[in-house]
């Protein structure tokens, strides 16, 4: 049996999920995005009309109103039961927070066709922690992206023991459709390839900081001369955004939390939460 993906419905409107939205929308698949409300929404719209003007500038093929009418053909929603009612797969980028995920999963289940395949984009959290919540383990996977999704392309698939192998490939194949290099992960590890080596970098450039050893630029410059890597530490956490590494630390061990303590005092009650605010550990110019 060939399983078919033609509409795609992006949950969560966040930094990352409205860019595999824009991203799948722009490689010719009919894409619903749903967020819990209209000011969600709005800044959604924003979010898509930004992305727009960035593949204008970026990325082959999108000038000459291409990109402008991808923005605009992008379904938008707050009801959750229209965003999923038709869709052959739901991507899933909710906040990440196991119980929120699990919630959202419970309704997902009782509201999509039985055809559905369920996959999402959690950063740290295993798919068999989520499963027993969708309904249908056996089309229930991860798929995870890389921030700037239009560049850094890669697009990592896992799945359980339950997920059908028909599934996993199909979400393969979806992945290299919307422009993704697909990478096949054979069993489940949290935070898959990519995270499993970027959160333990993440994290002890934050300790750094937050210990006082040395400033956020000052470990970003070691970084970047030692290595040969274009970005710092602190520089990748103001483009993730500063709320994800919070959820995470926030739900983690004692260190962890201290972290999170951190982050929350310094900068995300300051309204510095990344890029995307004008604002993290550096300051953008609009």
């Amino acid at each position: 049996m060939t399983i078919e993906i033609r509409k795609v419905t992006v949950l969560g409107t966040g930094v990352l999920g409205s860019q595999i939205a824009f991203q799948t929308a722009f490689k010719g698949f009919d894409v619903t995005a749903y967020d819990i409300s209209d000011d969600a929404l709005t800044g959604a719209r924003d979010r898509f009309d930004k992305l727009a003007a960035t593949y204008d500038e970026e990325v082959a093929g999108a000038a000459d109103g291409k990109a402008e009418q991808t923005a605009a053909e992008i379904v938008l929603t707050a009801d959750l039961s229209a965003a999923v009612r038709d869709a052959d797969l739901v991507v899933e980028a909710v906040p990440e927070v196991l119980t929120i995920k699990q919630e959202i999963y419970k309704q997902l289940g009782e509201l999509a066709p039985d055809r559905t395949i369920f996959a999402t984009n959690s950063s740290t959290l295993l798919p068999s922690d989520i499963k027993d919540f969708t309904g249908r383990p056996e089309k229930f996977l991860a798929l995870h992206f890389a921030n700037h999704v239009w560049k850094y392309n890669t697009a990592e698939i896992m799945g359980t023991p339950e997920t059908d192998p028909e599934v996993f490939q199909a979400v393969v194949d979806f992945a290299a459709a919307i422009g993704m290099v697909p990478i096949e992960l054979h069993k489940e590890k949290a935070g898959y390839v990519l995270n499993s080596l970027l959160v333990p970098l993440l994290n002890a450039a934050m300790a750094l900081g937050a210990g006082g050893y040395a400033e956020p630029e000052a470990v970003d410059t070691t970084w970047r001369i030692a290595t040969g890597s274009p970005h710092g530490p602190f520089q990748i956490l103001d483009v993730i955004g500063l709320t994800t590494p919070y959820n995470i630390l926030a739900n983690g061990g004692e260190d962890a939390q201290q972290l999170a303590a951190w982050l929350k005092v310094n900068y995300i009650d300051k309204g510095k939460l990344g890029l995307a605010s004008g604002e993290g550990f550096y300051r953008y110019s609009a």
